[in-house]
């Protein structure tokens, strides 16, 4: 590159910007990525969040919306062809199912390489085998450089599902801000309520993250362990279309004042130093943040076997994982760990260190550098 030539930009195409794991990954990479090596800017299909937007703290970062409609909106492919003609970018890095068709947009624009991330199924489709859906992924295939899915577990399923070649899939982790995201200190521990165990999760109030099976599971145990009705308490950080359902079922259970609802927050990180177990009831999963944000707050994980989560947890080093289909997993899991603190302590260190070892921010730039800079060296 000469001495007046700007680095390459890259276009992060996702669907909206705005609270949600996938969201606050594009945050994590646009802002850690080094300025020097590569531009970057944001389109997003159906518009942000302001707040959310204001997470991204470089200046030089265009975010524009193509401001798709609701359903079929043909004008949407014109308004983000005339987007990727504009910014000129060197690479469009799509996401999921609802961006994936823009990636012929885009070979229309003339982006010469383009790259498509898998981090997880719809709620409708648990194991991305929905007819239609793989019509649309394989339809896409020929207009993809390389795919980035963020498990083993979604880089298997490209290769079975959508026939990928091994040969274009790159697998990327998430990483987790380490600095942020860490144990509590020794006064915030004592500032806490006495003799209270605190469990915690955090995620979109959907059905797919099974909120209701972590109600039912307190409920269960409450049942049979009646003393820890002065102890045992749940919150659940996070908004979405069950949240009346969800908070219906609390006061049909008699859990009322032993389980708060918080919303949407952004002081996620703050929340979790309050928690002492923390639990991903998911039905499916690709990698969760949230379990990475917990590990590096020092908190044991309880989660479902599904997906990317035992890529992530450790059984019997970082957390618990119990089989979702075994409806006394979950409540086995919580009983275990409110009756063991040296247990939860020992989970909490040990996944702390598995994530300064191995899903770092530092390690997913890298990881994004190496693939952007593959496919720049060979335009």
């Amino acid at each position: 590159m000469s001495a007046t030539s700007r680095p390459p930009l890259v276009a992060q195409v996702i669907y909206r910007l705005d609270y949600g794991g996938l969201e606050n990954g594009v945050v994590n990479l646009v802002n850690r990525m080094p300025a020097e090596r590569y531009r970057q800017a944001v389109v997003c299909l159906a518009g942000f969040g302001r707040e959310f937007r204001n997470r991204i703290r470089r200046d030089d970062v265009e975010v524009v919306s193509i401001d798709k409609q609701p359903g079929k909106d043909p004008a949407a492919y014109v308004r983000m062809w005339r987007t990727l003609r504009r910014l000129r970018p060197a690479i469009v890095h799509t996401r999921n199912l609802g961006t994936v068709d823009m990636q012929w947009v885009a070979v229309a624009a003339g982006v010469p390489r383009r790259v498509h991330g898998e981090h997880g199924w719809e709620a409708s489709d648990p194991r991305g085998l929905n007819p239609r859906s793989l019509r649309i992924r394989r339809a896409c295939r020929p207009a993809v450089h390389r795919y980035v899915p963020m498990s083993r577990d979604l880089a298997d399923w490209l290769q079975s599902a959508v026939r990928v070649p091994a040969s274009r899939i790159r697998q990327a982790y998430s990483g987790v801000d380490t600095g942020r995201f860490r144990p509590a200190t020794t006064s915030e521990i004592a500032a806490r309520a006495a003799g209270i165990v605190r469990i915690g999760t955090v995620g979109r109030l959907d059905p797919v993250k099974n909120h209701a099976a972590l109600l039912k599971s307190v409920r269960a145990i409450l049942d049979r362990r009646s003393e820890l009705g002065t102890v045992l308490r749940l919150t659940i950080v996070g908004d979405g279309p069950q949240r009346a359902a969800l908070e219906s079922m609390t006061r049909e259970l008699g859990l009322e004042g032993k389980v708060e609802f918080t919303g949407t927050r952004d002081d996620t990180a703050d929340l979790m130093r309050t928690f002492d177990v923390f639990v991903l009831a998911s039905m499916n999963e690709g990698i969760s943040n949230t379990i990475l944000e917990a590990m590096a707050t020092g908190l044991p994980v309880l989660a479902a076997r599904v997906g990317g989560n035992p890529e992530l947890v450790v059984p019997d080093v970082t957390g618990l994982l119990y089989d979702p289909a075994d409806g006394e997993g979950l409540t086995a899991g919580l009983t275990r760990y409110v009756d063991e603190p040296a247990l939860r302590d020992a989970h909490g260190r040990a996944g702390r260190e598995r994530v300064l070892a191995n899903f770092s921010l530092d390690s997913m730039i890298q990881r994004y550098l190496d693939i952007y800079d593959e496919l720049t060296c060979a335009a």
